[in-house]
């Protein structure tokens, strides 16, 4: 917004900067409260047992990170119409407010246990984000406009914004959707964007003309300032372009919708016609062979549409596009924490924490929580004393909101602290471990037969067919038991055992009956120990790590860009990438030798998160930053949009590849998994550092 338009913009300040930017903060907070608390479900809902205490769709990893895949990769094509919308029709504002409903709608639709709802809430938020994600920081870039020397810092706050509503959103829905049900975890992030869009609606007279449609007039494109001849070559789209464009993303979206379809249900694979069937079984699906002529078009788009521009011009759009290819093997790589991460943590890492551990763990986890809510309460209460006359209604909005994340907060802080820990044995039995798709038991890579231990139901007849054992297992609950009380358990997924209270174990006895079940794993238990203290990290805590250390490393990073250590843009890449590569080879190096039972300790968890968030500060800032700089105003939309089309594809491989953790891990192993990522990361790595005497030609003096 421009000086003119609101004089008074600037007297209103909050840690020096005008008292909108925090409610931009805030508002972006609440939004990724809201998207980053259901992405880091989705995996684990999806692939969670249909018969269990908190009972998911039970799809196989596979397709569940295919579907996972193609959600997150719409993710990243939705903003391109979106912004061109917001540009032509709408403007940022309307936009933003129009795409926060669309999202309400889909989280709530999500909080429904129905597979009916859960599909259309995912199409809301895939259409919501298109209008909500890039027109926020346009909000802001317009907000500075008259005050450039403010942006850095500015966009600094804002970012924090983002990984404040990251932290709390992973935090929070994951903990209430692991321990009390997936609608709890859709719900509290529906509440939050509702709440987030209201506050957001009732600020309008803070901002004024903020946000509302500028048409760019052709005087306004006469006073377009080029700073190189190359720069006023006009580059229209011909009939040609146009078809490949249509083309490529007819067959991009039938890729995207029936990879997901025809994993979880093969039988209606659009493109098994086109299979290609070689040697002892093997097959190349077809919709492979679509998805590469599909990339190998789009390419030769790219680089003839590119050619028609002058050299100065061309060049340096190549540059964008060699950096482009590097991004995509970072996010294949780094987005592994959205999907095999998750398994990782789920079901091959020790989440259990005993005694001392336990209350070690409460402290840390309690301080993780309070500080940070404490210091944005602080900011909150600043925001409240400059602006309550002006937008009362928003800041009260915002005050219900901050009262039920303290509420929230308390409820998990509470329920771990006060959690009881016992040990519980029981009979269980080895069974054959049966692959879903083939029906086969399946083998080790020496060929012996793989078993899996489980409960003897209340109903199984196998357990004189196989081997019995005596199993304890350590179990938790809010009731209290005394030792050689007779207790109910349950297996559940990751390997967990779950303490049934009674009525748990009618719904699950009513499951078993619906779902026509053979055996019911409704196991009599006793209780063979009192434990101190106990507590079950949940799967998605894990996720926290990486907005936790980006809080803390953010500023220590830009400071050596600000440095004479400051390095090229393709060396920035390629140490990110090595930051990667060391993140996988350090959990590789964890988990080698690892027994099939045997869990991985969670300080490896740790350990790639730090790495990776190392890494994704090495590169994620650079890429848009460069575009701004290397390109004219009015070619940044077409950047834009194969900028975020590589992230979009990147995140579809790390969907896919991460699919395969599961079936690796039984042929190989799980070091094996990880050292293949390690050596993507480092081959990539060394690509892009040695194309950065070229890349730096190609820039032509850009710094």
């Amino acid at each position: 917004m421009s000086s003119q338009n609101n004089p008074d913009f600037f007297q209103s300040k909050v840690l020096g900067h005008p008292s909108g930017l925090f409610v931009l903060f805030f508002t972006e907070m609440w939004e990724r409260f809201s998207f980053y608390g259901m992405r880091v479900l989705l995996v684990l809902y999806l692939s969670a047992s249909i018969i269990g205490t908190n009972p998911g769709l039970g799809w196989d990893i596979k397709s569940a990170t295919a579907l996972y895949g193609t959600y997150v990769m719409l993710l990243y094509i939705t903003p391109v119409f979106g912004g061109i919308l917001a540009d032509k029709y709408l403007g940022s504002w309307k936009s933003v407010i129009i795409g926060a409903i669309i999202m309400t709608i889909g989280h709530a639709s999500m909080a429904i246990e129905s597979n009916v709802t859960f599909f259309i809430g995912l199409a809301c938020l895939v259409i919501g984000t298109g209008f909500f994600k890039p027109n926020m920081p346009s909000i802001l870039g317009e907000m500075y406009k008259d005050f450039p020397e403010k942006k850095d810092g500015g966009y600094t706050i804002f970012y924090m914004g983002v990984n404040a509503g990251a932290f709390f959103g992973m935090l929070l829905c994951g903990y209430f959707a692991e321990r009390f049900g997936w609608h709890w975890g859709f719900g509290l992030a529906g509440i939050f964007m509702l709440l987030g869009t209201i506050q957001f609606w009732l600020s309008k007279p803070l901002f004024k003309t903020i946000g509302d449609l500028k048409k760019q007039t052709p005087e306004d494109e006469e006073k377009e300032v080029f700073n190189h001849p190359d720069e006023k070559i006009r580059n229209p789209f011909r009939f040609k372009d146009i078809v490949i464009i249509i083309l490529v993303s007819i067959f991009g979206l039938l890729f995207a919708f029936n990879d997901p379809i025809s994993k979880h249900m093969p039988e209606y694979d659009l493109f098994k016609f086109m299979d290609i069937t070689y040697g002892e079984g093997n097959t190349i699906r077809g919709q492979y062979i679509i998805v590469i002529l599909t990339l190998i078009t789009f390419l030769y788009l790219i680089v003839t549409r590119i050619n028609r521009y002058g050299k100065v011009v061309r060049d340096r759009m190549f540059s964008i596009i060699i950096l482009a290819c590097a991004l995509v093997f970072f996010f294949m790589c780094f987005e592994q924490g959205a999907s095999s991460l998750m398994i990782v943590a789920r079901d091959y890492t020790n989440r259990v924490m005993e005694g001392n551990a336990a209350f070690a763990f409460n402290i840390a986890n309690s301080l993780l929580t309070i500080v940070p809510l404490l210091f944005i309460s602080w900011v909150l209460v600043r925001l409240a004393k400059q602006t309550f006359k002006v937008i009362s209604a928003s800041n009260i909005t915002l005050l219900i909101c901050f009262a039920l994340i303290w509420a929230a907060a308390i409820v998990m802080l509470r329920t771990d602290w006060t959690t009881n820990a016992y040990k519980a044995t029981y009979k269980a039995v080895e069974v054959p471990d049966i692959d879903k798709k083939t029906n086969l038991q399946r083998t080790d890579k020496d060929g012996n037969l793989l078993f899996k231990t489980e409960p003897i139901g209340l109903l199984d007849s196998m357990q004189t067919d196989y081997k019995v054992l005596d199993i304890t297992s350590t179990v938790g609950s809010k009731q209290e038991f005394k030792v050689g009380q007779t207790v109910f358990i349950h297996p559940e997924s990751g390997g967990k055992v779950a303490l049934l209270t009674a009525e748990q174990k009618s719904k699950l006895a009513h499951d078993y009956s619906e779902h026509k079940e053979n055996r019911n794993l409704i196991t009599q238990a006793t209780i063979s120990q009192e434990l101190k203290g106990q507590v079950e990290i949940p799967t998605t805590w894990f996720s926290t790590i990486n907005a936790l250390f980006i809080i803390m490393l953010a500023s220590l990073i830009s400071k050596i860009w600000d440095s004479k250590f400051n390095p090229p843009a393709a060396m920035k890449y390629g140490y990110g990438l090595i930051f990667v590569a060391i993140g996988f080879l350090v959990i590789g190096l964890g988990s080698m030798g690892m027994s099939t039972t045997a869990k991985l300790s969670l300080f490896w968890l740790v350990a790639i998160y730090f790495f990776h968030t190392v890494g994704e500060l090495f590169i994620s800032p650079v890429g848009l930053s460069y575009i701004s700089k290397l390109v004219p105003a009015r070619m940044m939309a077409f950047m834009y949009g194969i900028w975020y089309l590589a992230i979009a594809i990147a995140q579809k491989l790390a969907a896919t590849l991460g699919g395969q953790v599961e079936e690796i891990q039984k042929e190989h192993s799980l070091s094996y998994f990880f050292f293949l990522f390690t050596g993507i990361a480092l081959f990539a790595a060394l690509f892009v550092i040695l194309l950065n005497p070229l890349i730096k030609r190609l820039m032509h003096g850009v710094k």
